[in-house]
């Protein structure tokens, strides 16, 4: 009898170590250090008393039997131990918020929705849908960042955003991908260039924020003998198109773009072929994540448009 009590409790304490570890509220507090670097910063973004903070991570290294973290005389840092939990956290909290979406879900549309896309996307194609979008779907919190396509990608990995309209085709395991649009891609040079192939040496003009077809028509240019001078980054799309038009350079557009922007008066438009000229845009998510309602009726819009 006594050996029978001896390992219910054994098992009851099991239990209880289990339980805590799993906690999402103590991983919460372990995630906010790690961010912050400081228990008293996590403290304050938490709104939590610094001693509460220190006690929960003293209390979870002992249950995991490891330090989590270096004690510095001004903050902490990871140790690897630290490093892997903090992986396992992040996912955990994740799975925890997309859980929350597909419950709030059950009726009207509602809640945040972080997505990101390309510059050019989000000028020419989006604005329409997300006033549609908006009006018909309220409750739901659309949030947006433009940045080139690896920049995108890394976000989505990272879980900092739900998904992405990206150029071309992504080649990861833990993406899963959906064609939603093709743009076709033109050549914008001077007026006075009538043939490609008398171009000589160009400078290529490029946005800061990262050329997604810049590789493929470099190559492109090159079997035609057009060798790149140069390559000049710009702030602005319109700056682009007035250094073109001013006889500085050659860029590679959307047709889209061109045709928004109305500069065709300006600089001479020439076609790229097919094969390299005609990109899909693609959204991309994480394939553990869940795809919400919110989600699927954006992406339907995309495609009507």
């Amino acid at each position: 009898m006594m050996k029978e009590i001896k390992n219910n409790d054994m098992l009851n304490n099991k239990q209880k170590n289990y339980e805590t570890k799993m906690d999402i509220s103590l991983l919460r507090i372990f995630k906010a250090v790690a961010e912050q670097g400081s228990i008293s910063k996590a403290s304050l973004v938490l709104n939590c008393v610094q001693s509460n903070v220190t006690a929960r991570i003293q209390q979870l290294e002992e249950e995991l039997g490891t330090d989590l973290f270096y004690r510095k005389p001004r903050g902490v840092v990871l140790t690897s131990a630290g490093k892997t939990l903090l992986g396992y956290a992040e996912k955990a909290m994740r799975l925890v918020e997309d859980a929350e979406k597909a419950v709030k879900e059950n009726g009207e549309l509602r809640g945040p929705l972080s997505l990101g896309s390309l510059e050019s996307a989000a000028a020419v194609r989006l604005p329409k849908v997300l006033a549609r979008y908006h009006q018909k779907y309220p409750e739901v919190e659309i949030s947006l960042v433009t940045l080139s396509s690896q920049e995108l990608l890394e976000k989505v990995l990272a879980y900092q955003i739900d998904g992405a309209f990206v150029s071309g085709k992504v080649n990861h395991p833990e993406v899963e991908q959906e064609l939603m649009f093709y743009e076709e891609l033109v050549l914008v040079t001077p007026q006075e260039i009538r043939s490609i192939k008398k171009m000589g040496k160009r400078t290529i003009l490029v946005l800061r924020s990262g050329c997604n077809y810049k590789s493929q028509i470099e190559d492109w240019l090159g079997k035609r003998g057009v060798i790149p001078r140069e390559t000049l980054e710009m702030g602005t799309r319109e700056g682009i198109f007035g250094c073109i038009s001013a006889g500085m350079g050659i860029a590679i557009f959307p047709r889209s773009i061109v045709n928004k922007l109305r500069f065709e008066d300006c600089v001479r438009i020439h076609p790229i072929p097919t094969q390299i000229g005609r990109v899909p845009t693609m959204f991309i998510r994480r394939r553990d994540t869940i795809r919400t309602k919110a989600m699927d009726a954006l992406l339907r819009m995309v495609k009507e448009e």
